[in-house]
């Protein structure tokens, strides 16, 4: 067969990923201080991509900037403020002056409102850090401290050491003995019993320093810990011929003791979390409002961009394509915030028992169901509440929390599985100490109150995603 060249023309459809199209995608997922941080980076590299005025005031100071000269702002008056630093002023405004008398000698002084904001805070201390000093406040010898700032790199979030101490001499080229005595020293730094290698060691660290040489209480933290975790108190009254009282005694001064000495200096700061969408009740009915704060309205300086695109081909490009990147980005925008509202409205219409009694009547509901009810994709809804947070009058919740799994009842209606979880959560909060619930129980009761039919080993996943012990670590004798 011979070789030959041919030409045909064949007619296609594929979907291209724009790098606009790419970019509308991204802002559905994006949280709201990521959006945020996102449209100033955008008002950074887009000349012609401007914050739209809140008031007339700054349009106002727009005004004033203006050059007088230029014809279309002549007609605008702006009268000139009177000046505040006029003495006859300062006189009448007396403490409310811009310029006060006490501040008129302290003009050599160096403002605080020049200081970086950085400059007027207190370093946060680390756990490094602290027992670092002490150590620097120590009169060791320069090999131990050299041996310590080996164990200082070694030590977990909560102050455990988590390298062997062979590894710890070898890393410090030293020996075995010298590495265990520095770190008996350590370990006697504030907090007492940072350093341990496990918890019992951690606890007699902190034993001795206190005084608490009891016999007893040295047995129960050396060899009895997991009968202790478990509660098996009467095996251990029966061994050391004690009382449950005092056993009780000895479990509250073990309880004194800090387990975990490190931790105190490893707390992050809180995470404040601001609503994406307010839902508000009038009467019988429910609003949907957007919040929109810290999120600029964006414009287009068409005086700029035409300035700008007489200087030369080039800068006519240019300017043509941040214009182009302007509008889209201000399309996708309208078409985060539409979806998004679209979204919450059909959440709140899914689930309007919820909004009026409660977690208890939250209904199942699936991505599909919102897809549907709005004409989208479920990879939209799915984006779209990524990372999003709506204010109910019931708290503050993430959008994906209103979709959850369904639960078959008596009556062949469906309870969602958010629901169950805190009807689990209320029976364990009710319950005695004394005679806790058990899964088993705890499925006749929700079968008995919600109607619903639920297995045990599901209602032990459920209390384990809500992280509570099982009901013999919940029991107390006491």
């Amino acid at each position: 067969m011979a070789l030959e060249l041919r030409q045909q023309l064949k007619l296609t459809q594929q979907l291209v990923m724009t790098p606009q199209l790419q970019q509308a995608i991204k802002l559905l997922q994006l949280s709201r201080m990521e959006l945020v941080e996102s449209i100033q980076q955008e008002l950074l590299e887009n000349p012609v991509l401007e914050i739209v005025p809140e008031s007339l005031d700054e349009a106002v100071m727009e005004v004033e900037k203006k050059d007088p000269a230029d014809e279309r702002f002549q007609s605008v008056n702006v009268e000139e403020p009177r000046q505040l630093h006029d003495p006859e002023w300062q006189d009448y405004l007396g403490e409310f002056s811009s310029v006060s008398r006490q501040m008129q000698g302290r003009d050599w002084e160096v403002p605080e409102e020049g200081m970086s904001f950085e400059a007027r805070l207190a370093g946060k201390s680390t756990l490094t850090g602290h027992l670092s000093w002490q150590l620097r406040l120590s009169s060791l010898p320069q090999k131990d401290l050299a041996i310590s700032n080996v164990i200082l790199g070694n030590l977990d979030s909560v102050g455990y050491l988590c390298e062997p101490l062979e590894e710890i001499a070898l890393m410090a080229e030293c020996s075995v003995e010298e590495a265990e005595r520095v770190l008996r020293i350590m370990q006697r730094l504030d907090p007492i019993g940072v350093c341990a290698r496990n918890l019992q060691e951690c606890l007699m660290v902190q034993m001795e320093e206190l005084g608490l040489d009891d016999p007893v209480l040295v047995s129960f933290v050396k060899d009895h810990m997991e009968e202790l975790e478990k509660r098996r108190y009467k095996p251990l009254a029966k061994k050391f011929k004690l009382t449950m009282d005092e056993i009780r005694e000895y479990l509250e001064c073990i309880q004194r003791l800090d387990p975990m000495p490190g931790k105190s200096f490893n707390t992050d700061d809180p995470q404040f979390t601001s609503p994406d969408v307010y839902v508000h009740q009038q009467g019988e009915d429910f609003i949907v409002v957007l919040n929109e704060d810290e999120i600029p309205g964006l414009m287009i300086n068409e005086a700029y961009a035409k300035d700008m695109a007489i200087h030369g081909k080039g800068a006519k490009e240019y300017i043509q394509e941040k214009v182009r990147s302007a509008h889209w980005l201000m399309k996708s925008l309208y078409q985060r915030q539409r979806t998004l509202y679209k979204v919450a409205e059909s959440i709140v219409r899914f689930q309007l028992e919820f909004f009026r009694h409660g977690v208890t009547h939250l209904k199942p509901m699936i991505l599909k169901d919102v897809a549907l009810d709005i004409s989208m994709h479920e990879s939209t809804v799915s984006r779209i509440t990524t990372n999003k947070y709506m204010n109910t009058p019931h708290g503050i919740f993430e959008l994906k929390f209103f979709f959850n799994s369904a639960l078959g009842m008596d009556d062949g209606s469906e309870a969602g599985s958010e629901s169950v979880k805190a009807e689990i959560k209320k029976l364990i909060s009710e319950e005695d100490p004394k005679r806790p619930l058990s899964d088993e129980l705890i499925s006749q009761l929700l079968k008995k109150s919600l109607g619903v039919n639920i297995a045990r080993r599901t209602v032990a996943k459920y209390r384990m995603a809500l992280n509570i012990d099982s009901s013999s670590k919940r029991k107390s004798i006491f």
